[in-house]
């Protein structure tokens, strides 16, 4: 505070503050604006003065362009300005239908984003198929897919989580922002009856391996060494053409295929003890 006393003299303690608070502000503003991609709040910290809080210079920055062309939003623990929402049709413009992502790929994306952390091998538990390397590949390629470290289990296979463009592309701020169950009920995604105890999983998209996980130790260039040069330029155009095409809307009939394939499990449960119940008699 004392230096903030000898920049401002003619100002009081409070005055200097919100003096030192303005000029922070113009700072991170001008950080952020000749930025390419997100800036990490640790980065902008360390280019403020050291008498300001950063969280606080930011989300006053951030109040200050809500109601703006341009809003200030944080992505994880990065930040951003982007065009205002209800703007981005000014900025729309007409281009060729983009291919959409399959199913197998959004359920993939799906399961990844609420179970992770989560290997190839409870995704395919969950789904009830195997999955092809093909659909993991292209979740990776468009960036929303990445590779967290090793379960320790048998064979070590590797674990999968969202990234930072996933909450990016979604418009989210936190993968706790996904909808949960009650919000799915209430979009209408989950009629009629539910299994017991039947719920949607808390995302957590944190850094840090969990207990159950251990680093990949540099292997993760030779994951992919055996997919071809062919399925490589196939994943690579699937990518080019499906990025743009995906939305939140889509990721909810993921929910409902999901509701489909329980209610179908359902029946064959039943049907599977009618048969029992037979044998006995």
């Amino acid at each position: 505070m004392a230096q903030i006393a000898v920049l401002y003299p003619q100002l009081p303690l409070d005055g200097a503050e919100e003096a030192a608070l303005r000029e922070a502000k113009r700072i991170a503003e001008a950080l952020l604006f000749a930025a390419a991609e997100p800036v990490e709040e640790s980065e902008l910290k360390k280019r403020l003065p050291d008498s300001v809080n950063a969280t606080q210079v930011l989300e006053s920055l951030k109040a200050d362009y809500s109601t703006r062309g341009v809003n200030l939003v944080r992505v994880g623990s990065k930040w951003i300005f982007r065009t205002a929402a209800d703007l981005g049709y000014l900025l729309s413009r007409e281009t060729q239908e983009q291919k959409k992502l399959s199913r197998a790929a959004l359920e993939t994306l799906a399961i990844v984003a609420y179970h992770q952390p989560v290997t190839r091998a409870e995704i395919e538990d969950i789904r009830g198929v195997a999955i092809s390397k093909g659909t993991m590949d292209v979740l990776i390629e468009t960036g929303w897919v990445r590779l967290r470290g090793r379960r320790k289990a048998p064979g070590r296979p590797v674990t999968y989580g969202t990234t930072d463009n996933f909450l990016l592309h979604f418009g989210l701020e936190a993968i706790g922002d996904l909808p949960g169950l009650e919000e799915l009920k209430g979009a209408g995604l989950f009629d009629g009856r539910l299994p017991a105890g039947f719920g949607v999983p808390t995302p957590n998209d944190s850094a840090e391996l969990t207990d159950s996980e251990e680093p990949l130790e540099g292997d993760a260039d030779d994951l992919f060494a055996e997919v071809s040069e062919e399925a490589q330029a196939e994943a690579s155009a699937a990518v080019d053409a499906a990025v743009d095409a995906v939305t939140m809307a889509e990721m909810e009939k993921v929910a409902e295929a999901m509701v489909e394939a329980i209610k179908a499990a359902e029946e064959e449960l039943g049907e599977d003890e009618a048969t029992s119940d037979r044998e006995e008699e």
